[in-house]
Order: structure tokens, then sequence, then C-alpha cells
């Protein structure tokens, strides 16, 4: 799936570029490339409609003179000249930032579980066999139940940085991905899941999240008759449920330059308490296998495993080298260095400050589903959450709306609700007598990075209004 010779020659185009800025009497250059290979299906109405597979990437350049800074992107390495001449009329036409320079090399030790050799072996008809056995999981699970959306791939990325400050970094990376719509259309009712998984490593041929699509799109049908009236009360939501709200609020509020420039519901609030006791956050850039870990961030800074909350109290906060030096300069605080926590989302844009693989985790444990049941006593359990993306990040503040929910009665689950809104405040929410579920799972994000979470009972400051 990918060449032998790209991390070759990705490297070649960016000892090529760089010696073109050193020549031009550039001060401080970077240049970053990425070039990816992949295959692909979708499946639609319970068929393989599309089968695809190929490659883009490019290079990007960012130069930096008196603390100006100008970024511009390319494809092809002969295009160099225009493009470090518009990385430098942007420079040039730019605010300067003092003590705003690129970050020079440092050591950084190598990650591992980012790679996986059988992924890099697997063509098209391999993945024409997965989507047969996923097919064949639907249909013996719920012979009502079909793939009515989705697809599957397997993707190869080489990267590199260099930089006239030494950084001289690159490596590959895989990816496996999966993803399906089931849904059941039977006496007049149709209810439908939508559940995923990915990772750097190699998937099973039938993931988990097979079964738990066709779970969801059963146990919706049916809905039962609750009271419409608005009312506050605990809800446990399940780790696919609640990460597009926490990845939405969460990681934006623990960003450095958020929190100095009074745009996170945790400003001012450094050493206090701001979630329950037991709960600490984590955003590891190290972790084995993780999906969005690596040995260097996306300038090149060594990574690290960084506590943001410990135990309750907010203890740290992530920055990328340009944030830091830009707060520092416009005197918002004294003090900030890179944490290791630029993120890239490919060639065509500077880093920007962002999470890694960020986890939610409590020195009480995690709980069954049946436990966290019986502590809720009355209240629903909500799957999946649609309108996470007008969270407000700065307040907490959410409203969003859910038809897999299902209503809870002295422990016991009575039934679906057809449909209901949620709101409230997250950070109310996660301030006290929060409790996790003991299965974390990878989820993907509205911010950088990936989520590590539990299920998660909520027992105060969520408001729900079925329908």
């Amino acid at each position: 799936m990918l060449p032998d010779d790209a991390i070759d020659r990705i490297n070649d185009g960016c000892r090529t570029i760089g010696s073109f800025c050193t020549q031009e009497g550039v001060a401080q250059w970077e240049v970053v490339a990425y070039q990816s290979y992949g295959h692909q299906l979708d499946i639609e109405a319970g068929k393989i409609s599309l089968a695809a597979g190929g490659g883009e990437g490019g290079y990007g350049i960012r130069v930096v003179e008196e603390g100006r800074f100008g970024y511009a992107y390319l494809v092809d390495v002969d295009a160099a000249p225009n493009a470090l001449k518009q990385a430098l009329d942007v420079a040039r036409a730019s605010p300067s930032v003092e003590g705003f320079v690129l970050p020079s090399a440092q050591e950084a030790k190598p990650v591992s579980g980012l790679c996986d050799q059988r992924i890099l072996d697997l063509g098209p008809e391999d993945l024409l066999e997965q989507a047969d056995a996923v097919l064949s999981e639907v249909a013996s699970l719920d012979e009502r139940a079909v793939v009515t959306g989705g697809g599957l791939g397997v993707g190869a990325t080489a990267s590199a940085l260099l930089s006239s400050e030494g950084i001289d970094s690159s490596g590959i990376t895989t990816s496996h991905g999966l993803g399906v719509q089931v849904s059941i259309d039977a006496n007049d009712e149709l209810t439908s899941s939508y559940e995923g998984d990915s990772g750097r490593q190699l998937l099973p041929d039938v993931p988990s999240c097979i079964a738990n699509a066709v779970h969801w799109a059963q146990v919706t049908r049916g809905p039962i008759e609750v009271n419409s009236e608005p009312q506050d009360a605990p809800v446990l939501m399940t780790s696919e449920g609640f990460s597009p709200l926490f990845s939405m609020v969460v990681p934006t509020a623990v960003r450095g330059d958020r929190l100095v420039r009074n745009e996170s519901f945790w400003s001012g609030k450094q050493g206090t308490q701001v979630l329950a006791d037991d709960l600490s956050l984590i955003d590891d850039g190290r972790m084995d296998g993780g999906k969005s870990a690596s040995s260097r961030d996306g300038e090149g800074v060594p990574t690290s495993r960084q506590t943001i909350v410990d135990q309750g109290r907010l203890v740290g906060s992530m920055w990328s080298t340009r944030d830091a030096a830009q707060q520092v300069a416009e005197g918002r605080i004294e003090e900030a260095h890179s944490t290791g926590s630029a993120v890239r989302g490919g060639h065509q844009a500077p880093p920007g400050t962002g999470c890694r693989d960020f986890a939610m985790t409590s020195r009480n444990g995690g709980h069954t589903q049946d436990a966290l049941l019986e502590r809720m006593d009355d209240g629903y359990i909500v799957h999946s959450v649609m309108g996470a993306h007008t969270a407000n990040p700065t307040s907490g503040d959410f409203s969003v709306t859910t038809s897999t929910i299902l209503r809870v009665e002295g422990g016991s689950i009575l039934g679906p609700v057809k449909q209901a809104g949620l709101s409230g405040n997250l950070a109310q929410a996660l301030s006290k007598d929060v409790h996790l579920g003991d299965d974390v799972r990878i989820q993907g994000s509205y911010s950088s990075g990936s989520m590590h979470l539990p299920d998660v009972l909520l027992m105060q400051g969520l408001r729900i209004n079925p329908a």
C-alpha cells in the first residue's frame, strides 16, 4: 500500500526545500511533508457500493523572521520558490510576536504501536472479505437488520519534519477504521444506530461495534409513553453519547491560550477544584498505539504524558510554541512554554494547540452498568446526541437532541423514549457526583486528538425534555 521509498522521497523533498530557504537567507524555517495512501469500501443498502484507493500529500513551509511568521503549502517541490515567496510575504505583513522562535532540536524517544505491518500488507480484496464478514454478522444477529450506510478503510501515512533549528524527524503511521449504520425497518417502525471503531493497529474482522449497532437499533424500538414535562434527572451517557460533548468542550477549555484570554469556563481556576475530586484528566502524547500519539508534536517538540486535572484540581494546560510566545508577549501570562501540544491536520495549515490521546479517569475505578443504574435509580440512558457541535466551549452550556434514549426507573430499564432534548452545563455536571463505567472505549473528537472514555453517570446539572 505504501511505496518502499515513500520516506526517502519526502525526506529528500524536505531537504531540497530547506536548502532553498537557507540559500534565500531565511532566518528560521520549518518544512513538513505528508504522503498518504489507502483503500476504502463504501456500504449502502446492505451491499458494497464503491471501492476506491489512492494517495495524496504535499509540503508545508513555515518561516519566522523577527517574531513574524508566514505559511504556505505546495504539492510539487519545483513550486518551492513561489511557495516560499508567499510565506515570506505573509510573514512580513503579519504582526511581530516578541520572543517567538521555532523550537530547537531535542531528543525524542520513539512511541511504539503506531505502525502495523499487517495493515501495510492489506489490499482491496482483504477489505472485501471484511465487508462480507460484517454484512453476514449483522444478518446473523437480526434478520431484520440491514447495513444501510457506512464503510471501512485502511491507510498509511509517511510524514517528515525538517527545520533550520536541527529538527529532523520522519516515520510511518497506519490506520484501520470501520463504521456502519444499522437499520431495522419492520412493522411500520424504523430504528437505526451508527457505530464505528478505528485505530493504528489492525482491527478484528468483525469488531464489537457491529454487535453494538444492532443492539441499539433493537432496544430503541417500541417507544414507551413518558411524562413530557422537562425534568432535572440523572443521565447515564454511554461513551459514544458522551464523547461528542466532552470533546467539544473539555479539551478546548484546557488550552493555555484560551485559559489566559478568559475564554474557558476554567479561566482563573488554576490550582482549584474544577471536577469531582476523584476525577483526573490526562493528555498522553506517548500512548502506545495511540490514535494521536507520536514521539514529537506538530512543531517537532518531544511529546509527553501530561496530567491536566489531578483528582479534581486544575494543575496543567496545553501550549504550542507560538501560542505560548504570543500570550507572554501580550502580557496575559508571565511565563509559558510549549508542552508538546502542537497539532497539525496536514500540510495545508500551520500547527495549532490541541490534545493528543485525552482520557478521563477516576481514583475510585470503574463500575458495571448494572451498578451505575442502581446508583441512578430513576433517570435516562443516552447513547448518541445530535448538535454537539453547538455546545459552547467558553461557558460549557449545551442543548442537544437524542433519539437513542432509554427510560430507567428503580434501576431498571423500562424502554426507549421516542426523542428528547438534553441540556445543561457540562462543567457543572462534571463538578461532583460523577461515576465512571468500567469499559474505556476510544472515540473520535470534534477537537484534535482522540478521546478515551467510559460510560459516565452524571447525577446533576442535566435536564431532559422528552418529546
